[in-house]
């Protein structure tokens, strides 16, 4: 039988009631192959943030409009969508740094075009009532991470690039915010194909309202010649 999100949240998740987020860029390497640094620590885009293993508050942010309850485990939830590959990390630590295993943790995000899964009225027009592209959910493993294969996402009018998480806490808890890139990031891949047909954002880190409201620290991303792109936050539940 399929183990479901909701199963796991059931059997598993007890004894956490946390909703506020701290996190930071993590840059632990965890998968061996060599990779070429592009940023995410500092001040890039306006966003600030820090690398390595410090705690800075992790913000949290809204849902926005595209969230569904689809229950959905899975790791890869690209569905062949064209685009750059990229691995997401997500690692979830507590208050005094220990990992938290097997914890919910929901990702969502729109395709190259900027458009989202699940929903009518997305740009051009599109209707993708039905479909889920690009949503999936991951649980904790015992060093606190939850890894997705997806793409990197691509933008639309008036927000910055931007990945949408929430970590359950528990069976009746959640944590909700955002993830973003370094611009030197961004900039590199919607240079290239499929991106490139759209050109750049419109909407850099600094501009975007939702983002410098509560300013969040930048993903560490990473480019690896055999796999693609690797983006890592480390979010700590207090």
């Amino acid at each position: 039988m399929t183990l479901t999100r909701r199963d796991f949240g059931r059997n598993v998740l007890v004894g956490l009631t946390a909703t506020t987020l701290i996190g930071s860029g993590c840059d632990s390497n965890s998968d061996g192959a060599p990779d070429t640094g592009l940023g995410g620590s500092g001040g890039d885009g306006g966003l600030g943030g820090s690398g390595g293993n410090a705690c800075t508050l992790y913000p949290e942010q809204t849902a926005g409009p595209f969230y569904l309850d689809l229950d959905l485990l899975r790791r890869d939830i690209s569905e062949g969508r064209p685009g750059a590959p990229l691995s997401l990390v997500i690692q979830v630590q507590s208050e005094d740094c220990s990992p938290l295993r097997d914890l919910a943790v929901d990702v969502w995000h729109c395709d190259a075009n900027g458009v989202y899964s699940g929903f009518p009225n997305q740009l051009g027009g599109l209707d993708t009532t039905g479909q889920a592209f690009l949503r999936g959910t991951q649980v904790t493993d015992e060093d606190g991470v939850a890894q997705f294969e997806s793409i990197y996402p691509g933008w639309y009018p008036g927000r910055t690039t931007h990945i949408h998480f929430r970590i359950h806490t528990s069976s009746r808890t959640e944590a909700t915010s955002q993830l973003y890139f370094p611009e030197s990031a961004t900039e590199e891949i919607y240079a290239t194909s499929p991106y490139d047909v759209r050109g750049q954002k419109d909407t850099p880190n600094a501009l975007d309202g939702i983002a410098t409201a509560n300013p969040a620290p930048l993903a560490v991303v990473t480019s690896n010649t055999s796999t693609g792109y690797i983006a890592r936050i480390l979010a700590t539940v207090a």
